[in-house]
């Protein structure tokens, strides 16, 4: 059960979060940074989690906790090199997403300024991108010292 006058309802409820969220994803899907870090090669079960996060967020059915649990977001995202390069190109996409939606200037604002600070939070590290040693295809650890042939 929503609230009616709760964030979620004021600006259309799941409509409006698949919208962005659908919008967001084509985003990422071609980002050669933010594509890799999803592990499944398709983007919809992704998608469908953000999508059940937000809602649940911003006053919409909490299907998210009830199926996942607790967000614990950055624990969530602690695998991942989320350094401000990542970050950015995460709100690039999310911001043209969230201009698509046409939302009223306040709820623009309101759910903007969400998304920045969440941006912002979930950054742990400022090493690069594409530092370190790559793992060759199908290797599950790096050797340090290898055998000698």
């Amino acid at each position: 059960m929503t609230d009616p006058a709760s964030f979620y309802e004021q600006v259309g409820g799941r409509p409006t979060f698949r919208r962005l969220v659908d919008a967001f994803y084509r985003g990422v899907a071609s980002d050669d940074v933010l594509a890799p870090m999803y592990p499944e090669e398709d983007l919809g079960p992704a998608a469908e989690r953000l999508l059940l996060f937000l809602e649940q967020y911003w006053g919409g059915p909490t299907t998210y906790s009830e199926t996942r649990g607790h967000p614990r977001l950055r624990m969530r995202h602690m695998p991942f090199h989320v350094n401000p390069d990542a970050r950015d190109r995460w709100l690039a996409h999310m911001r043209a997403a969230v201009d698509e939606l046409e939302l009223s200037p306040l709820h623009e604002a309101t759910l903007w300024d969400y998304l920045q600070r969440a941006a912002h939070a979930m950054v742990n590290t400022f090493e690069p991108t594409g530092i370190g040693p790559t793992r060759p295809g199908g290797a599950t650890d790096l050797t340090v010292h290898p055998e000698p042939s």
